[in-house]
């Protein structure tokens, strides 16, 4: 399997949304699970114009007249082997060789390419085997069914006494077969099958589910063709080094803009609210640039901010009672009549997702188009961002989505990708925007910092008889519960999402956020600590 170069790009107007969606719902929209359809024929993109390109056969699955099969990832791939997993699950049910299959990269639609779990185009909350577990074998089995149909009608023969094997249907006497590639232009012009005829194998049946098969990314990888987002390379491109304030609101005071572009093969420095970046012919030059700058900060509001401040906050918030999140038996019964009792304090630190690849983002803003080639785990909620920013349609931003060297979540945030776009607004032609490893590491989302009051009563023979567990820190998807109004299917889920606050950055022993969005974080503090109380 390799990935294929012609990712499609188009952007979905509204209009493509709502065919979609209404083609959907009238043949098998209810069998995602989560509003999204996949074992569908798109008449829009059938073979029923006669034309050589190819059929496809539903939203994800694409089967060429070479008899390549083209899967459209849904989700990035950042490391953890996702384009080798969901592509075993297309060709479980597809009956088709792992190594017949090629991924592209999704472009942003959420209609399409949806994770059910998740709602929405995203790669993150070790979602999606879950997501599409079921989506992508039943597209895959779909296509197989339609294909089958179509051999058997050539054949005149019942579709149930066919077999398939590695992409070929094979005949009931066994002395005949045709290969998927001779059977699209039929298979296209047919309705998909019903949901109750799309039988997926039992799991005693798996060929290649439960098996672990080589990444069939990693060979691409170690001979260095894979093109992750900082290898992006257009003609005319210049790189940017940037410098972002030490402080969330914080701005450049003073900036040597004349020694900066004395620099050899500098371009331009500019400055864009809380960073300053240097535009040079390559990275060497635009790094020298930004040291001579000599950048002076106004740290701003939260100047006074630090870790300590906000950690003794949380150990005051989590000296309060929360919101009880479970309660079994009778805690202050057993807890009182405990031989031993043991209290103890953990203290999780903020931490940094440290991807081996640091940020970046290679933008070329034109005035009716902005083209973007980055690694993200939220295509979509990156187009909606800079959307918002340029006042440009959706339509009009198009996201080029790289591998990715890591991303643990890092990359579910479209900051560094809004920083280059209002850089590339003041460039001509294309921009690679690269954050240092400082840069990358100082200017993280971190993990939250958490401060958790534990007490255990113990019986005579050592065992606990109860368990009080206080819990005190920022949610980690609360902020994805406000910018995109994300559910989980759990009650429990949703109430933890009602009952949290942003997670909040530490910048060099500073506070990342504003002070007055801190306080408030801290005062409703109590309104989020959870409380589990067992008794055995």
């Amino acid at each position: 399997m390799r990935q294929t170069t012609d990712t499609p790009t188009r952007p979905v107007s509204g209009a493509d949304e709502a065919r979609v969606s209404r083609r959907a719902l009238l043949k098998v929209g209810v069998t995602a699970a989560g509003g999204l359809a996949l074992a569908v024929a798109l008449p829009s993109w059938s073979m029923a114009d006669g034309s050589d390109s190819g059929a496809v056969l539903n939203a994800f699955v694409r089967i060429e007249p070479d008899g390549r099969v083209r899967l459209t990832i849904p989700s990035v791939e950042m490391g953890q082997g996702v384009y080798t997993s969901l592509s075993m699950l297309l060709a479980e049910e597809l009956e088709v060789k792992l190594d017949q299959i090629e991924v592209e990269h999704a472009p942003p639609n959420d209609a399409l390419y949806a994770n059910p779990f998740l709602h929405l185009q995203a790669t993150g909350l070790s979602s999606s085997i879950r997501g599409f577990w079921l989506p992508l074998r039943r597209a895959g089995a779909a296509a197989r069914l339609m294909l089958i149909a179509a051999a058997a009608g050539r054949w005149k023969v019942d579709p149930a006494a066919c077999t398939v094997k590695d992409g070929v249907i094979l005949h009931p006497s066994g002395a005949r077969s045709l290969p998927y590639r001779d059977l699209l232009r039929s298979a296209a012009e047919s309705e998909p099958p019903a949901l109750d005829r799309i039988k997926l194998k039992e799991q005693g049946q798996f060929s290649l589910i439960g098996t672990s098969p080589k990444r069939l990314e990693a060979p691409d990888k170690i001979s260095g063709r894979t093109q992750f987002g900082i290898d992006v390379m257009l003609p005319g491109l210049k790189v940017a080094a940037i410098a972002i304030s030490p402080v969330l609101g914080g701005r450049p005071k003073a900036v040597n803009q004349s020694a900066a572009l004395a620099i050899k093969g500098v371009h331009q420095v500019v400055a864009v609210d809380e960073a300053v970046a240097v535009v040079a012919d390559h990275m060497g030059a635009a790094k020298k640039g930004l040291e001579a700058a000599a950048i002076q900060w106004d740290d701003g509001p939260n100047a006074s901010i630090d870790s300590k401040k906000l950690v003794e906050q949380l150990k005051k918030a989590s000296e309060s009672p929360g919101v009880v999140a479970r309660n079994e038996g009778h805690f202050e019964q057993a807890f009182s009549g405990a031989t031993r009792r043991l209290d103890a304090v953990y203290e999780l630190p903020f931490l940094a997702h440290a991807a081996m690849e640091p940020m970046n983002c290679t933008v070329h803003y034109r005035k009716d188009i902005c083209e973007i080639w980055v690694g993200t785990q939220q295509p979509t909620v990156t187009q909606a961002a800079v959307a918002t920013l340029t006042g440009m349609p959706k339509e009009a931003i198009v996201i080029h989505n790289q591998y990715l060297g890591g991303g643990f979540g890092r990359r579910l945030e479209p900051d560094g990708t809004l920083l280059a776009v209002k850089i590339a607004k003041q460039i001509d032609g294309p921009v690679k925007v690269i954050w240092s490893r400082e840069e990358d590491i100082q200017h993280d989302v971190y993990r939250p910092y958490y401060y958790d009051r534990i007490s255990a009563g113990l019986d005579e023979a050592g065992r606990p008889i109860a368990w009080h567990h206080r819990v005190c820190g920022s949610s980690v998807v609360a902020p994805v519960q406000k910018r995109f109004g994300f559910r989980c299917g759990r009650r429990g889920c949703r109430a933890a999402l009602r009952n949290s606050q942003h997670s909040r950055r530490i910048r060099s022993g500073r506070a990342a956020r504003h002070y007055d969005r801190v306080l408030a974080w801290c005062r409703t503090g109590t309104q989020r600590l959870h409380r589990r109380e067992l008794h055995g």
